[in-house]
């Protein structure tokens, strides 16, 4: 069964100038509604709430990186299948393979192309499993 259409995504990333360029970037895409967060207790209490379709999660950020800011949103019943996919400087195949084995759907590789986040994004959503 095919997904059903991506509106909300929240992002999490301690770096409040890419929290900007990432929101304004995903954005130009018609439909999408983005919330940052900039940390991992943060998202903790906005995704329970809002329950977006999506979370762009950092893997390196103070106090709760992002593997362990996903282990506890996949502690939540209601959040178990939640797609997230990680934005890292961390990229290195290796890493890639280890964020994907705790439960990431994809990883997207920093610096990105911010011209290019929102269909990349896309790409991914359509690519993953229905519900």
């Amino acid at each position: 069964m095919k997904r059903a259409g991506l509106r909300t995504i929240v992002y999490v990333d301690d770096e409040p100038d890419i929290r900007e360029v990432v929101q304004l970037s995903l954005e130009l895409t018609e439909g999408l509604q983005v919330h940052t967060c900039e940390s991992g207790e943060q998202a903790l209490s906005l995704v329970p709430q809002l329950k977006p379709d999506l979370v762009l999660l950092d893997v390196m950020m103070p106090v709760m990186d992002g593997p362990a800011t996903l282990q506890r949103l996949r502690a939540v019943a209601s959040l178990g299948d939640l797609p997230v996919i990680f934005m890292t400087a961390k990229a290195m195949p290796q890493e890639v393979a280890r964020f994907l084995e705790l439960g990431a759907a994809a990883v997207i590789a920093k610096p990105f192309d911010p011209m290019q986040l929102g269909n990349q994004v896309l790409a991914i959503w359509e690519g993953l499993p229905g519900e």
